[in-house]
């Protein structure tokens, strides 16, 4: 599990280049870890894309960064991209930003579900309505691998 800390330093070194973090995964081995990180435009930029350029731009800041001294030592792997068409829904500011739209998620207590994210009433609670079932609050603490449901 990454910290808190982990996730503000990345935060704060994509908003240096204006862009937020959608996603952050550290997989690989403890020698040599593998950075994955997904990028996004601010809300206020919602209609913008990511393009190839700006992964480009923010993996030369986080390179710099994790370069310098950053928290991850001298060898690393990084990846840089967009979120995609089926974003994951990591942090509560995710849930706030897609309220009526559906997700797939694993919820505790009803496994996969596709739901409709009706309301976000605090900051460790999403109400969800499952299809053909009623809302119903679930604590985001018991989400795993939540994403926006596409249609494909």
């Amino acid at each position: 599990m990454l910290s808190d800390s982990l996730v503000e330093s990345f935060r704060a070194q994509l908003a240096a280049v204006g862009l937020e973090l959608a996603d952050l995964r550290i997989g690989g081995t403890q020698a040599r870890p593998l950075v994955q990180v997904r990028i996004e435009w601010p809300p206020a930029e919602d209609s913008r894309r990511v393009t190839v350029d700006d992964c480009a731009m923010a993996s030369r800041a986080l390179e710099a960064w994790l370069d310098a001294g950053g928290p991850l030592g001298a060898r690393y792997g990084l990846e840089v991209s967009s979120p995609g068409l089926d974003r994951p829904l990591r942090w509560h500011r995710h849930w706030l930003r897609f309220v009526g739209r559906e997700v797939q998620a694993t919820v505790a207590g009803l496994g996969r579900v596709r739901a409709r994210i009706v309301a976000v009433p605090d900051e460790q609670t999403v109400v969800l309505e499952p299809a053909g079932a009623h809302p119903r609050p679930v604590p985001l603490a018991g989400i795993r691998d939540a994403r926006l449901a596409v249609d494909w």
